[in-house]
């Protein structure tokens, strides 16, 4: 059974205590939407689980957005339709419903990561189609070095990628989404090249990670990082990802059909 906070949030994150700046920080970037839309085929009515503040529903014609967050719904632009108060486990829709589905960033913080993909391809006939992290790669970005703590969460959190393509079923193919050095969506790996910016505790508030570690960690973080720029070390290390026009990370879209 999926335990939901008293914001509603369901799964390990509560947004009604970190949310508050989460849409400043993680607004949609245009170039990862198009992968996002190409992925989705031009679907006209697509289902969008787990939809936050509304971010690269633009990449699709119609959707209909699912969102257990009552602060993350209340932050939805007017200009979006109203998203439906439920969780990926028990998705309240019909089989086959929609021609295709997404969750973008957020099927790492579901109760039950295979029950609620089965939910996503139950109602849908065509692709689904999930924007995650490889477990597998998230501790090779520099942050690793001044906040290990913080991936070491995040390998823990995203699920495996082949555990995803098998509650998904049908056909899979799995896509590396190259990160732009100005990236607006503001995730650990969108600052590779903009260190200074994790500096700002808003910043890191808006990545969910940053949530399941102590004030000791955040400040050493700080305080370490601060030094090595100051005195250059980090740009001894990693300095060329100033110029770095774009990243290949950990961040991928899994895509499924039947």
């Amino acid at each position: 059974m999926t335990t939901r906070t008293q914001d509603g949030s369901a799964g390990d994150v509560d947004y009604g205590a970190i949310g508050s700046g989460y849409s400043t920080y993680r607004r949609p970037d245009t170039r990862i939407a198009r992968f996002i839309a190409e992925a989705l085929g031009g679907a006209r009515n697509v289902l969008n689980v787990g939809a936050g503040t509304g971010s690269y529903e633009s990449a699709a014609r119609a959707v209909t957005a699912v969102e257990p967050s009552e602060s993350m719904r209340a932050r939805r632009p007017d200009r979006l339709a109203r998203a439906v108060d439920a969780v990926a486990e028990a998705l309240p829709f019909a089989d086959g419903e929609f021609d295709a589905a997404m969750t973008l960033f957020s099927v790492h913080q579901w109760s039950d990561v295979a029950a609620g993909l089965r939910e996503m391809r139950r109602v849908t006939h065509g692709p689904v189609v999930v924007l995650t992290c490889d477990p597998t790669l998230v501790r090779d970005f520099w942050l690793y070095a001044y906040a290990p703590e913080v991936l070491d969460t995040e390998a823990r959190r995203y699920p495996p990628i082949e555990d995803m393509a098998a509650a998904l079923g049908g056909t899979g193919t799995i896509r590396t989404v190259p990160i732009p050095l100005d990236c607006t969506d503001g995730f650990n790996e969108a600052y590779y090249g903009r260190p200074e910016l994790l500096l700002d505790p808003a910043a890191r508030q808006a990545c969910s990670a940053w949530s399941f570690v102590d004030d000791a960690v955040r400040e050493h973080f700080d305080r370490t990082l601060r030094r090595e720029l100051a005195s250059g070390a980090w740009d001894d290390r990693f300095g060329h990802l100033r110029t770095q026009p774009a990243y290949e990370g950990s961040l991928v879209i899994v895509r499924a059909t039947p």
